[in-house]
C-alpha cells in the first residue's frame, strides 16, 4: 500500500524546504487536479508495483467515474518508474501522450488517470520538490498549466498600482467559452477538460511575456495587458478571438468548433483604480458580447450602459501611452 499524505498538514514553508541537509525520500505522486481535499496528497513508489483505479484493493483507490476499476500500474524499473495502462476505459497519459503498455516517468511529468492529474516527482531531494510543488499549486491551474486567480488577483493589483503611479494606460480582457454547457453534456467532462487545456495552449503563446494569461474561473480566461491603451488592446482581443475561431480541436475522433466572446475594458492611468472594477467592467463588455451573438469582442460601453455603471475607470477614446 502507498503513504498518503495531506496537504493539510503540510506547512508552505519554502525556508524549511531549502535548508541544509534535508530529507530524502521516495519517489512520489503528487495530486494536483481536480481540487479539493485531496490537492497536494502524496502517494510514495516503492519498489513494488502500484496500482491505480476504483477495485477496492487498488493500491491508490480513486472514487471517480472516469477511472476504471484497474486503471493503471505504476511499476520500478531501471532505478526508475514506468506506468502501464491496463486497457482502461479513458485511458491513461504522460504529458498528454497516451500512456501505452509501459511509459517511462521522468522528474516533473504529469500523470493523467482518466479525469485525475498526478506530478512525478523523482529527483534526489523530494521533499525539498514536494513543499515546491505545494506552493506552485497555489499560484498555477493544474489543468490548464495557467496562472490561477490568485496569480491574476496579485499582478494585476499591482499592474494597477504601478498604471495610476506613472500615468500608464492598463488593460484586462477577459474571455469566455461559447456554448461550453453544451459541449461537457455532449461528450462529456473527460473532452470538457481537454478543450480547457486545448485552449489554454492556443492562447498561452499568443501573449507577451510582460502580460499575463491566466484562468479565471470555470470555462473563463483573463488577460492582463501591460501599457496598453484601449485601441490595442482590443486587437489583441479580436486576435486572440480568431485564434480561438480558426483552429481545429479534437478530442478522440471527435472535432469541435470552438469560439470565445471577450470583453476588453481599460485604465487610462493617472488616478487610481481598483482591479475589482477593471475585472468588473470586463465582465460588463464580456456580457453585451454574450448579447450580441458571441465570437465578437467588445469594448468602450456596451449599448445601454451608463459612465455611473461603468465608472472612471473607462476609456470613450483610446488611451495614450
Amino acid at each position: 500500500m502507498t503513504e498518503l499524505e495531506s496537504a493539510g498538514d503540510t506547512k508552505l514553508n519554502l525556508r524549511k524546504a531549502a535548508s541544509p541537509g534535508p530529507t530524502q525520500r521516495p519517489a512520489c505522486l503528487v495530486h494536483i487536479y481536480p481540487t479539493g481535499p485531496r490537492l497536494g496528497s502524496r502517494h510514495v513508489l516503492g519498489p513494488r508495483p502500484t496500482q491505480i483505479g476504483r477495485a477496492k484493493d487498488a493500491d491508490i483507490r480513486l472514487d471517480d467515474h472516469s477511472v476504471s476499476r484497474r486503471h493503471a500500474r505504476v511499476e520500478f524499473a531501471d532505478g526508475g518508474h514506468v506506468v502501464v495502462d491496463l486497457g482502461s476505459t479513458n485511458g491513461t497519459l504522460v504529458n498528454d501522450s497516451p500512456a501505452g503498455d509501459a511509459r517511462a516517468l521522468r522528474d516533473g511529468d504529469y500523470l493523467r488517470v482518466g479525469g485525475i492529474i498526478y506530478r512525478y516527482l523523482a529527483g534526489g531531494n523530494v521533499e525539498a520538490e514536494y513543499h515546491e510543488e505545494i506552493y506552485r499549486l497555489t499560484i498555477q491551474d493544474a489543468l490548464t498549466r495557467l496562472p490561477n486567480r490568485r496569480a491574476l488577483d496579485e499582478f494585476l493589483g499591482r499592474e494597477a498600482a504601478r498604471a495610476a503611479r506613472h500615468a500608464r494606460p492598463l488593460s484586462v480582457l477577459l474571455l469566455d467559452l461559447d456554448r461550453f454547457k453544451t459541449v461537457n453534456d455532449t461528450h462529456g467532462h473527460l473532452c470538457g477538460d481537454a478543450v480547457l487545456r486545448a485552449v489554454a495552449d492556443r492562447l498561452r503563446p499568443l501573449v507577451r511575456a510582460d502580460d499575463l494569461c491566466a484562468r479565471y474561473g470555470g470555462e473563463e480566461f483573463a488577460v492582463v495587458l501591460v501599457e496598453t491603451d484601449h485601441a490595442a488592446a482590443l486587437a489583441a482581443g479580436e486576435r486572440l478571438r480568431a485564434a480561438v475561431a480558426g483552429a481545429a480541436f479534437r478530442f478522440e475522433a471527435v472535432a469541435l468548433e470552438l469560439t470565445v466572446s471577450v470583453g476588453v475594458a481599460t485604465a487610462c492611468g493617472g488616478a487610481a483604480v481598483e482591479a475589482a472594477d477593471l475585472l468588473r467592467a470586463a465582465d460588463e463588455r464580456l456580457f453585451a458580447a454574450k448579447r450580441g451573438g458571441r465570437n465578437r469582442a467588445v469594448g468602450e460601453n456596451p449599448p445601454g450602459a451608463t459612465d455611473a455603471s461603468t465608472g472612471p475607470i473607462v476609456c470613450q477614446t483610446p488611451c495614450l501611452s
